[in-house]
């Protein structure tokens, strides 16, 4: 039974199926779990266990009688602290938003449940989203997996660390500069960053809405797969005859190879390796637009961030921690005509990028340069905090700013550092299939 906490949604869903697995004694396992763990309360924001239960003894039903809605259909799931939840606190890791409880679910956790997933409770993150580290001193700053003295990558945090120590197998994160998958990478995990657009904002605390996606952190490319439709209302891709030989992918020159430090990059050179050895065709190339979108960044990320809190924020900037206050008032320093030339270059660059690599399966890049900081250095040094920070987010936000799929995959041997594969705008779907051919590759050490 304890190996139920560690199997991967697809193959819950199948015990399920089998009869193997009950769908209530699963949950109980996984909110004993929770409960017993030491360090829960740095990973859970609440639990919602009356609701859990309530919908795993339904899907229990369902089950017995042969009216399972799905493969999923009495899986549990943890949800990001930003989702809103009918009848329970939605806060988004801020004090300035305690006791907020919204009336309806999101409509990506309506989907979820219809589907018949059943939601465990929310998860810590980073301050309203906005950090790719995971240090949050406002609420809890949750464990990294891999290093106890280290972040564990935000602001998707406590997302990551109810999967990665098997109490949950899977959370439901955020996306806005890569918050889904820097925990993913850190804690060796598969994390799917969707098109945004592709599902509903609607009922999710924003960042900036025009960058904000929803996406699974999970264990598996399958299980992304299957979360994703889930969320969406729809049905999953088929991952059935996939093959990484005859695969064709771009390998990005500009700017995501520079800076790597020792493990990231020896990480990468062995997972681009194993990738050729199975037949995958790699192509080196630049593309000049990159750097030219990247450079965008701080008036398009900071100036709709701060649109979009100003007044929440200065009405009590105490409650809020400083480096996330400088961050958000970063914002205020650029004009109107600022922001609107800086999507019109955007824009141009997404478009310019579109055919330089139409004829990619995918690209590739390292999903971060860095391994998580150490969380004492990072309190103690400011600049340290920022730079970090910058540079964590710095691949990840290539696919944010050029509007792109992508999902980060865990290299085997090389603990918290990935690979990320780039697809086309609304490409999930042939992202998916790519991504499932080159997992095994990656898996092997």
């Amino acid at each position: 039974m304890k190996d139920w906490l560690w199997m991967n949604m697809g193959d819950l869903g199948r015990g399920i199926g089998a009869g193997e697995i009950d769908p209530l004694e699963l949950t109980e396992t996984y909110l004993d779990a929770i409960n017993a763990h030491a360090l829960k309360d740095r990973i859970y924001v609440r639990l919602t266990e009356d609701r859990a239960l309530t919908e795993a003894e339904a899907a229990s039903k369902r089950a017995r009688s042969g009216y399972r809605r799905g493969l999923l259909d009495g899986v549990p799931v943890s949800w990001k602290d930003l989702f809103d939840t009918a009848g329970i606190a939605t806060e988004a890791g801020s004090a300035l938003l305690e006791g907020r409880v919204p009336e309806d679910d999101a409509p990506v956790l309506k989907n979820a449940t219809l589907a018949g997933t059943v939601c465990l409770g929310k998860t810590h993150m980073s301050e309203l989203a906005f950090s790719g580290l995971g240090y949050n001193p406002v609420t809890e700053t949750p464990p990294c997996v891999n290093d106890a003295d280290a972040v564990p990558g935000g602001s998707s945090s406590g997302a990551a660390a109810s999967v990665a120590f098997g109490l949950a197998p899977c959370g439901i994160g955020s996306d806005t500069g890569g918050s889904v998958r820097i925990p993913s990478a850190w804690n060796d995990l598969v994390g799917l960053k969707t098109t945004t657009g592709r599902l509903s904002l609607k009922g999710v605390v924003p960042l900036c809405a025009r960058f904000d996606t929803v996406g699974p952190l999970c264990r598996t490319v399958e299980d992304a797969a299957l979360m994703l439709a889930a969320l969406e209302g729809s049905r999953a891709v088929d991952l059935n005859g996939v093959q990484a030989k005859g695969l064709r992918i771009g390998v990005l020159q500009t700017v995501a190879p520079g800076d790597l430090r020792d493990a990231p990059e020896a990480a990468y050179r062995d997972a681009l390796a194993r990738l050729a050895d199975v037949g995958v065709t790699l192509e080196p190339f630049d593309a000049p637009e990159v750097a030219t979108a990247l450079a965008q960044s701080p008036v398009a990320f900071t100036s709709e961030a701060y649109g979009t809190w100003q007044e929440v924020i200065e009405a009590a900037p105490d409650k809020m921690f400083h480096e996330i206050l400088e961050r958000f008032r970063a914002g205020a320093q650029h004009s109107g005509p600022d922001f609107v030339r800086a999507w019109h270059r955007l824009d141009a660059c997404r478009e310019s990028w579109t055919a330089r690599v139409a004829g990619y399966d995918a690209v590739v890049i390292p999903s971060a340069p860095n391994l998580p900081p150490r969380l004492d250095r990072l309190i103690s040094d400011h600049d340290y905090y920022v730079s970090e920070n910058l540079l964590t987010l710095r691949n990840t936000r290539i696919g944010n700013v050029l509007g792109l799929s992508a999902i980060t995959l865990p290299v085997a041997g090389h603990p918290s550092c990935g690979v990320i594969l780039m697809g086309k705008p609304f490409g999930e779907e042939a992202l998916l299939r790519v991504a499932a051919a080159c997992e095994p590759a990656l898996a092997t050490t």
